[in-house]
């Protein structure tokens, strides 16, 4: 219940944030359109994300919030603030020295990620500037997930979980309040956004900072690179940052690989993994940051029988939201897309190129989801090179059945092979954890899966009739009629889910309607 009402909070908490991400977009669509400004915005953000995804937000988490939770158990609440401190401090100098090289060679690092630039008049000189000024973002970021760390371990998730939101506030008042201003000082209007990722990286620390003090966290400028608790963290980060950075390959691979497919292939597979990403935030992500922390509380206690349990119930709960939601966007992929997407110059036959990549993806939805909730047992456990070991091995295996179905599927062939990897990623840490732990029920979680999918059949059978017979009733292409459609689908896939998982007796039922209720202020106290 512990876990399902905390995943709750933070599925809240990520839905607000992709909605102002949604936000955020159209602000840039309304200010700058396409082309030389958000091109080159794109590309000078894409180096201190990248390091973000691969360092902070990331790698960060994995090995910190396990490490704190030992410090906590083995030494007291005191001891855990004083690892927070060391860690805080360590980060404050070892990134101020990564941001200050990544400013000195950013004409080097953009020359190298967009080579066309230099043919377009202004465009580089452009790009390295925002560069240049985003470049601390990655201090900003790996401050505020050294926070949430912190604050994840005393089970306190929304404030962390809501802090993203304030990232896309301010890009979304730099559009309004600073960009207009850039020209007054000779620059691009667009140079503005670059300022609002610091306003909003800035923000997404800010909010945590309150809390992190109510929990007696006092800073201090003690720096330790020999601390026992310190060398851990730092040395579970590295294995961390190369299984995250070996999941890119996948990405790039893919991307290059649709490249030489059907013009729009790259966009299409774009847009469908967009797609698959929603329902992946707002719950595996979720369940995974609430797994991460009790599970390293279990692991730090030697209570390997609650560390089980959680793991295995965390599991369950999350097929009990994924399998469903693989279905129902599988049924309904057209509608969704079109409702999304076709505006403008998206077309038809682009809404439907992208289903089928809608499609080829959700496959692996269930799997990309569980897998993000069974690594940070590895973390926990001191196991950080098996997740890496088995990622290898994925990449390979992925790699391989790119070249094998983009053949005769094309750009659906390069989805469905990521989501088979998935899938063979997630078989791999299952087998390695039972190898581990000892057994971890397959058994009652392969029934209580089936069940899950018979139930989101039915759903999915159900949003599609709707779906279907409504576009028979009126073959209306308004943005209003599609979004009705649409609607009207989710609500009777969700009708039936529910109503077929209280028949099937899935129990998973009460625990997420127990949590709504509590959510909502209508819980039993």
């Amino acid at each position: 219940m512990s876990v399902a009402r905390a995943a709750g909070i933070i599925s809240a908490a990520t839905f607000l944030s992709r909605l102002m991400g949604l936000v955020r977009e159209q602000v840039f669509a309304a200010q700058f359109g396409a082309g030389f400004a958000v091109d080159a915005f794109q590309v000078a953000f894409r180096v201190p994300n990248l390091l973000r995804d691969l360092f902070a937000e990331g790698a960060m988490s994995a090995a910190f919030v396990p490490t704190l939770t030992r410090a906590n158990q083995e030494g007291g609440p005191q001891a855990g603030l004083r690892l927070a401190n060391l860690v805080i401090n360590f980060l404050l100098v070892v990134v101020s020295g990564l941001c200050l090289l990544g400013i000195l060679a950013a004409p080097w690092i953009v020359g190298v990620l967009a080579p066309g630039f230099g043919d377009v008049p202004g465009k580089l000189a452009l790009t390295t500037l925002m560069t240049q000024i985003m470049t601390p973002f990655l201090l900003l970021v790996s401050l505020a997930a050294a926070v949430m760390g912190v604050l994840n371990t005393r089970r306190i998730f929304f404030i962390p979980a809501v802090a993203p939101v304030l990232f896309n506030l301010g890009l979304i008042v730099a559009g309004y309040a600073i960009a207009p201003f850039m020209p007054r000082f000779g620059l691009e209007p667009i140079v503005g956004m670059a300022f609002g990722a610091l306003l909003g990286g800035a923000g997404q620390l800010a909010i945590q900072l309150p809390a992190l003090r109510a929990q007696g966290f006092r800073w201090r400028p003690e720096l330790s690179f020999r601390d026992p608790g310190v060398i851990r963290v730092v040395s579970l980060m590295a294995p961390a940052s190369i299984g995250i950075a070996a999941a890119q390959v996948n990405v790039f691979t893919s991307t290059f690989l649709a490249s030489t497919l059907q013009q729009g292939s790259v966009s299409w597979l774009n847009y469908a993994y967009r797609l698959m990403q929603l329902p992946i935030g707002l719950f595996g992500v979720a369940i995974a940051t609430v797994t991460l922390a009790e599970v390293s509380r279990h692991a730090a206690a030697k209570n390997m029988a609650d560390l089980k349990d959680t793991l295995r119930l965390s599991l369950r709960l999350v097929f009990f939201l994924t399998i469903p939601a693989t279905l129902v966007l599988m049924a309904m992929a057209a509608p969704i897309v079109s409702l999304l997407y076709e505006h403008g110059k998206f077309t038809a036959g682009d809404t439907l190129q992208t289903a089928h990549a809608l499609w080829a993806y959700a496959v692996g939805l269930a799997a990309f989801s569980a897998v993000r909730v069974m690594v940070p047992a590895f973390y926990s456990l001191d196991m950080a090179r098996v997740p890496v070991t088995i990622s290898m091995i994925t990449i390979g295996a992925t790699v391989g059945l790119y070249f094998l179905l983009m053949g005769p599927l094309q750009h659906s062939g390069l989805a469905l092979a990521t989501s088979i990897g998935s899938m063979l990623n997630f078989a791999l840490l299952f087998a390695a954890l039972r190898r581990r732990l000892g057994a971890l029920g397959a058994g009652a979680l392969a029934a209580a899966a089936g069940r899950i999918l018979l139930a989101s059949a039915l759903a999915a059978g159900a949003g599609w009739a709707v779906v279907t017979w409504m576009g028979r009733l009126h073959a209306g292409s308004s943005t209003p009629w599609r979004l009705l459609v649409v609607v009207a689908g989710l609500g009777a896939a969700g009708v039936v889910y529910g109503a077929a998982c209280s028949l099937l007796r899935v129990p998973e039922v009460r625990a997420v309607t127990d949590t709504l209720r509590r959510l909502f202020g209508r819980g039993r106290t």
